[in-house]
């Protein structure tokens, strides 16, 4: 295999690990009293941080998920937002917790979170691992948020790089090798 870049790590697996407990204590008590919490999370790359927050979560909650794409094989967002997969749950009148991998400029979730919203849901929230806010190039309400990044291009932790890296039990900043 011909690697035509390096990574360093930006985020140790101990620092996720910690942070997702953090946020669980944050989401449990925001739903204590939800009678039915459906986490939807945007994939590919939100598996492996929707799995880890969702054994975190104490309320009853379901799963679904929703397959979205904006970058393709690029490092740059095509803005350009596809709905590859949609959800199998009707969400009228539940309380959703949209779970993302990371926010860049914020094209794909702002579009999905409309697309959401007209189906009625009782709550709609955000919560994300990484977030790009130096990148945002659309208004969106984040309730919570993993870490906040630089503009970095990063792998791991479900989170590719033309589909490889996603096993990486860390985030990476992706270098290029010239």
């Amino acid at each position: 295999m011909n690697v035509e870049y390096d990574i360093q790590v930006l985020i140790d697996e101990l620092k996720i690990k910690n942070r997702i407990q953090d946020l669980s204590v944050e989401i449990n008590n925001f739903y204590k009293n939800s009678k039915k919490l459906l986490v939807v999370g945007l994939l590919r790359g939100s598996f492996v941080f929707i799995a880890d927050l969702a054994r975190e979560i104490k309320v009853p909650v379901e799963i679904d998920f929703m397959t979205v794409s904006s970058y393709g094989n690029s490092m740059v967002s095509s803005h350009n937002v596809r709905i590859l997969s949609d959800l199998n749950t009707d969400i009228k009148n539940t309380d959703v917790l949209l779970v993302e991998d990371i926010i860049d400029t914020g094209h794909t979730l702002n579009q999905v979170i409309k697309m959401l919203n007209e189906r009625e849901p009782q709550s709609l929230e955000v919560c994300c691992l990484l977030n790009k806010s130096s990148r945002r190039e659309t208004n969106i309400d984040v309730k919570w948020v993993g870490f906040d990044i630089p503009d970095e291009f990063v792998v791991g932790y479900g989170i590719d790089y033309a589909q490889n890296n996603r096993n990486l039990p860390y985030i990476g900043k992706v270098i290029k090798n010239d």
